[in-house]
């Protein structure tokens, strides 16, 4: 069943265009199973980072691959407060999917 993941994150001021070209830029053969790759802006410099996914085992098999590619840009993060760190990642199944 389809999976997805989101991670919310608000950039550093100044570290946007940066960051985005990363996003932009990088290559997404190495996630196998990862359908599409979305970036969401959400609001003052925060993103939601929106991954499509083959299943929940694909998704939980590249999550050392993502852990790495956070840890080369972590450090244009703000912290989120409330205990979060530098990102509040979520993921689960599709329950509904519907196009037009």
């Amino acid at each position: 069943m389809t999976a997805f993941n989101d991670v919310r994150m608000r950039v550093k001021p100044g570290q946007e265009e940066g960051w985005l070209a990363f996003h932009r830029d990088r290559a997404l053969a190495p996630l196998k199973g990862m359908r599409s790759l979305n970036v969401v802006h959400t609001g003052d410099r925060e993103y939601l980072v929106v991954g499509e996914w083959d299943s929940m085992a694909a998704l939980a098999a590249a999550r050392p691959e993502m852990i790495g590619m956070l840890d080369s840009f972590r450090n244009q993060l703000e912290d989120l407060g409330a205990g979060l760190g530098v990102t509040e990642p979520r993921s689960g199944e599709a329950i509904i999917s519907r196009k037009p």
